[in-house]
């Protein structure tokens, strides 16, 4: 798992001074209790979550491009769950997450909840690895292509942004519970949206909801290429 990691720390150019840090940043706490370890993320995790806010809040406001309504809207966009989920897949951050036996069984690794929370405890690592400035460094290099690049859209309710588009154009639209799948713990869902009788994405997710809401992500990408 070091050895592994080292591959995510050089793509960030990050030197770690104490590796143990960023161990612990990607250790669930189903995996520290079987192994006997004495921490998890779930620490790191708190202190993440506000060095996270605080840098995206401190970006905006400095960058005077926003008004401060827009501010709002674009940091609740981009530190919500979804977004982190976002950065931390894109990293590939599975490959290093560690899990209980249990936990692995039921897809912990993918997660959403889990792999967000990792997102900010790995944060709270190079933070106390390397201080803010450093932290902020990383940190704006992997959010800012997402806010400064408009045609990845916000991390909010793609179904709402969605249904709003197709309304524009007069097409009609509904979605379609494809299948479910799984052990009734650990359901998976896969749901398709309809456009005008076409399909344009097909999504997977814990719940209905979810599954719908990545296939409306997926339909918006496909509408923005049109």
């Amino acid at each position: 798992m070091v050895i592994e990691m080292e591959e995510l720390l050089k793509k960030l150019n990050i030197k770690p001074s104490n590796i143990e840090l960023y161990k612990q940043a990607f250790t669930h706490s189903s995996y520290a209790y079987e192994h006997d370890l004495s921490n998890s993320y779930e620490t790191l995790e708190f202190l993440g979550d506000a060095i996270v806010d605080a840098i995206i809040s401190d970006y905006l406001y400095n960058s005077k491009k926003y008004a401060e309504g827009e501010m709002t809207k674009i940091r609740a966009s981009y530190v919500c769950e979804n977004a982190l989920y976002e950065y931390a897949t894109n990293l590939e951050f599975s490959k290093y997450i560690l899990v209980g036996k249990g936990e692995e069984r039921s897809g912990g690794k993918h997660k959403k909840a889990i792999t967000a929370d990792i997102f900010e405890a790995f944060i709270a690592a190079i933070y106390l690895d390397h201080g803010y400035e450093k932290t902020k460094d990383i940190t704006l290099k992997i959010i800012l292509p997402y806010i400064e690049n408009k045609n990845i859209l916000l991390f909010n309710d793609y179904k709402s942004v969605l249904q709003e588009a197709v309304q524009t154009n007069q097409k009609s639209l509904h979605y379609e519970l494809l299948s479910e799948s799984g052990p009734a713990h650990n359901r998976m869902f896969e749901a398709a949206v309809i456009i005008n009788d076409i399909t344009y994405g097909i999504g997977l997710g814990v719940s209905k909801k979810e599954a719908e809401q990545e296939a409306a992500k997926k339909a918006l990408e496909k509408l923005a290429k049109e």
